[in-house]
């Protein structure tokens, strides 16, 4: 099946970021440099080159798990504790979007160092975040139509679908006794994913890692080019925790779309490059990057932004929604409430990791 956004394409665009980001907050130093203290360079350098690794092994790790966990039965795609861990996951998500990302983004864009024309006399910060969210419901929407006129065929209605191949469909109409019984719930087979669920988390485990990434870039990066030990602990120890649970996320949504090795592979390893990545270019930028520059304050706060609506929306309406109306979880009480708990405790502790970092 040819897909709409392979993870080539989506390596590529995200590429163009990577490429980009430096070149332009680099410059228009004019509102002074930070005045982090700066501490032994030699140091500091260790603490970035240990924070690059370990968060690279715990982004590895978290998002090979659900994809690992087909030969694990605990944590197949069908268990119980993957259902729960997946929910952790969403709130840390969902937690990152509101508690870490969209403040961030309010800060950079309304910073003095900013011009109060035109920053201060309109919000940007929600105008960006809500044109993240509602590109990504476009792109979802569009990407979805797409897999699925591949699938059943340019001219196929949903008759068709529905009578096409009973093993591997969403039934959208149920025959009871006579005429037909139009439900909202799909009908999934035992033996696994219909092929419309799996169309629908091809589709969202793309957006998601893109999502992730802008952030993933713009949090290395500020880690690469801090001076102050004080400041790169806590957000090592917050990125790892951060990057291990979206990687568990992402990887359960990779899991469940059942991607060629190859594929699966590639986005894997993408997310797990990215924040090390972003923190080597920081690295290497550290001499002529200004965080208060005017070009890095806008730069950086409506990326952050955008980023923060692609992730508030996915962790909603591609992961929390589509999992809590699954009948598996609607029928199942202890299920349900296991998954609202794990959803309550990740986007909780990610919330308390703000008082850190």
């Amino acid at each position: 099946m040819s897909q709409t956004m392979s993870p080539k394409t989506l390596k590529s665009l995200i590429f163009v970021s990577l490429v980009l980001l430096p070149t332009l907050v680099a410059g228009d130093c004019t509102c002074g440099q930070s005045d982090e203290p700066s501490g032994n360079n030699k140091a500091v350098l260790r603490y970035k080159v240990a924070a690059l690794v370990i968060i690279l092994v715990s982004s590895a790790i978290g998002v090979c798990l659900p994809i690992l966990g087909k030969r694990i039965p605990a944590l197949s795609p069908e268990s119980n504790l993957f259902f729960l861990v997946k929910s952790f996951a969403a709130g840390v998500i969902l937690s990152t979007g509101f508690i870490h990302v969209l403040p961030d983004a309010f800060e950079s864009l309304t910073n003095p160092c900013l011009k109060e024309n035109p920053w201060g006399k309109f919000p940007f910060t929600g105008l960006a975040a809500m044109v993240g969210s509602l590109g990504t419901l476009m792109i979802d929407a569009f990407a979805t139509g797409h897999y699925r006129k591949i699938h059943y065929g340019k001219n196929a209605t949903v008759e068709e679908e529905n009578q096409g191949d009973h093993n591997g469909h969403v039934h959208l109409h149920t025959h009871a006794t006579h005429g037909h019984a139009h439900g909202a719930i799909p009908v999934v087979p035992e033996e696994g994913l219909s092929e419309l669920d799996r169309i629908r988390y091809k589709v969202t485990s793309q957006v998601l890692e893109m999502g992730i990434v802008v952030h993933s870039v713009i949090i290395g990066i500020s880690l690469g080019t801090s001076q102050s030990i004080d400041t790169i602990k806590p957000l090592m120890a917050a990125l790892c925790f951060h990057q291990f649970f979206e990687g568990m996320g992402l990887g359960g949504c990779i899991a469940q779309a059942s991607f060629k090795s190859a594929s699966t592979l590639c986005m894997a390893m993408f997310f797990s490059l990215t924040t090390p990545v972003g923190i080597a270019i920081g690295i290497g930028i550290t001499n002529v990057y200004n965080e208060n520059s005017p070009t890095a304050l806008i730069v950086q706060g409506l990326l952050d932004a955008v980023a923060a609506g692609i992730l508030i929306y996915m962790a909603l309406v591609d992961l929390l929604a589509q999992d809590f109306m699954n009948p598996k979880v609607q029928s199942n009480k202890r299920l349900f409430l296991g998954a609202n708990i794990a959803l309550l405790l990740g986007a909780g502790f990610m919330a308390l990791l703000a008082i850190w970092a």
